[in-house]
């Protein structure tokens, strides 16, 4: 009479144990990359974290939410400013995949111009984020800034991918942005659309940590 207590015993362990088993969250792929939908809330740099993916090119841009005044906190590396990484992680436009580089970012005539907000928008926002910041100096120094850039399908207008970036070192004051991460993000571009790198790389590089990216990919010592 016990052979069946025992097989429902073992039944409902071999239950629990499954019920157990560990997960990060639901997974999409889009292209070569792996997202995991707006929910995403990976600090960016985590080894193998996705990136979250906005909601794209709109027609109709609306001023969007900012974090709250103080809650964000900028890092740096060797001097060069870097985003909050909880405040700032990151966000794509599922507009743009591997497999559409050349109708999107690769394309001749160019990608950007069509979908970057306007500055009715930017503007709004820039100033609040400044405040989410905690940034006290002239906003003309200061570049409202897409961490993954549009160059490389980053979300126009996700508050994710958007930050104010303070001014480098060695920048002088009133002379408006003037930071090398814009360099940097050419470069990139060039490396996707040349095929040395994979759109997800370059990515998850830049969002990771803008000044060391280059080096991350194998593109410079």
């Amino acid at each position: 009479m016990r052979r069946p207590v025992l097989a429902l015993a073992s039944v409902l362990l071999l239950a629990a144990v499954a019920g157990c088993s560990h997960t990060t969250g639901t997974s999409a792929t889009s292209g070569d990359r792996a997202t995991t939908g707006s929910t995403v809330t990976a600090r960016a740099g985590d080894a193998g974290a996705p990136l979250a993916e906005g909601p794209g090119p709109q027609s109709h841009y609306a001023v969007a939410a900012q974090p709250a005044p103080g809650s964000c906190h900028y890092r740096s590396d060797n001097g060069q400013p870097l985003p909050d990484p909880t405040c700032t992680p990151g966000a794509l436009s599922p507009a743009v995949t591997q497999a559409d580089l050349a109708q999107t970012i690769c394309r001749k005539g160019g990608y950007t111009g069509g979908i970057r907000p306007p500055a009715s928008v930017t503007d709004a926002e820039k100033r609040k984020n400044a405040a989410s910041y905690g940034y006290t100096g002239q906003l003309h120094d200061a570049e409202y800034d897409h961490l993954v850039s549009l160059e490389l399908g980053g979300d126009p207008n996700d508050p994710r991918n958007l930050w104010v970036e303070p001014p480098s070192p060695g920048h002088k004051a009133g002379a408006g942005p003037n930071n090398p991460k814009d360099a940097v993000e050419s470069r990139l571009h060039t490396a996707v659309c040349g095929g040395q790198v994979t759109l997800a790389q370059a990515q998850e590089a830049i969002a990771s940590d803008w000044s060391t990216a280059e080096a991350r990919l194998g593109l410079k010592p």
